[in-house]
């Protein structure tokens, strides 16, 4: 499969995206924290060049192979913390708005704020709306694992 097209935005696109970027580093959530977030999304949605850059960044951080190896299945290991499963289970909820879902219930609602106060969340959230956000580019322009931006 070959991509539809070089660069899918245009300049003001890329300026605007760096300033969304900043304001989701801002909220005080850890950044670990969101390239679960994202990766999790990612995997989702099938986004292979969000999985890769999201495999890429996440191990910049400090992340180990066998936490990266286990977030699709999360809820059956021992590797993640209470406040990272509260935040996972949001981002796949919030990613799974088809029709029929459940969405973000209250009950995945209430175990995120538990954990997050309302600039971790507001971070979360936006970090999982990017994130669909650019799984959806991808997929439409059948954009390539491999790359960096």
């Amino acid at each position: 499969m070959e991509a539809r097209m070089k660069s899918p935005a245009n300049s003001d696109v890329f300026t605007a995206i760096k300033h969304l970027n900043k304001a989701v580093h801002a909220g005080g959530a850890d950044p670990l924290l969101l390239e679960l977030v994202h990766l999790r999304a990612s995997q989702i949605n099938g986004c292979a060049p969000c999985v890769f850059a999201g495999i890429g960044s996440a191990k910049k951080r400090g992340e180990t192979d066998q936490r990266l190896h286990n977030v699709v299945a999360w809820r059956e290991t021992p590797f993640f913390t209470d406040e990272e499963r509260a935040a996972l289970a949001l981002t796949e909820a919030a990613t799974r708005i088809q029709d029929g879902a459940p969405g973000v219930t209250d009950e995945i609602w209430a175990a995120a704020a538990a954990h997050f106060d309302e600039n971790q969340l507001s971070a979360i959230i936006l970090e999982i709306a990017l994130t669909n956000f650019f799984n959806r580019i991808n997929h439409t322009v059948r954009e390539q694992a491999g790359k960096t931006w």
